[in-house]
């Protein structure tokens, strides 16, 4: 390579180098899907049929089964859609999942009780940004799907409202 070839690298990509992750991700694809396998608690951003990021989540008290009524601690399964962000959220950033639909709703007025709703992807709560080991490796959330403060911040830039959920056991 030349000089000039060297150079041209060197002030082209040093720049791009330095960027922190959540810029790096603002560069990269932008999901047409987030699939959850909650067992594995893991979310996965996929763009074209290809995963293209994985990140580590922590799901609600009662992570087995699908949510049925407000407050039994289980996140939802099935397809939904992430429809509006909270940026001031009091967890760092959310982004809200559509559940309840028409059919979780009549689920729920069966057995005399409210569907619940707010079910969020989010970050740690605010008042704990200071301490994220605390949530690392449990299930915390009262049916949210939780993700760390960095990782909030790549799917916050990698995902757009609308864009489908699909939520497996």
């Amino acid at each position: 390579m030349t000089t000039i070839t060297l150079m041209f690298f060197a002030v082209t990509l040093a720049p791009l180098l330095a960027l922190p992750t959540a810029a790096w991700a603002r560069l990269m694809s932008t999901a047409d899907l987030v699939i959850v396998e909650k067992s594995e608690r893991k979310l996965h951003l996929v763009s074209n049929g290809a995963v293209f990021r994985s990140y580590d989540i922590s799901l609600g008290k009662n992570p087995v089964g699908h949510k049925v009524y407000k407050g039994d601690g289980r996140t939802p399964e099935g397809r939904y859609y992430l429809d509006w962000r909270n940026p001031q959220s009091r967890f760092h950033k959310s982004i809200h999942i559509s559940y309840p639909n028409e059919q979780d709703r009549e689920r729920a007025e069966r057995l005399g009780r409210a569907p619940g709703g707010y079910i969020m992807i989010h970050g740690i709560p605010n008042k704990y940004r200071r301490a994220p080991e605390l949530f690392e490796g449990m299930d915390w959330t009262e049916g949210c799907i939780a993700v760390s403060n960095e990782d909030m911040e790549e799917i916050w830039q990698l995902v757009a409202d609308n864009t489908p959920i699909e939520i497996y056991p």
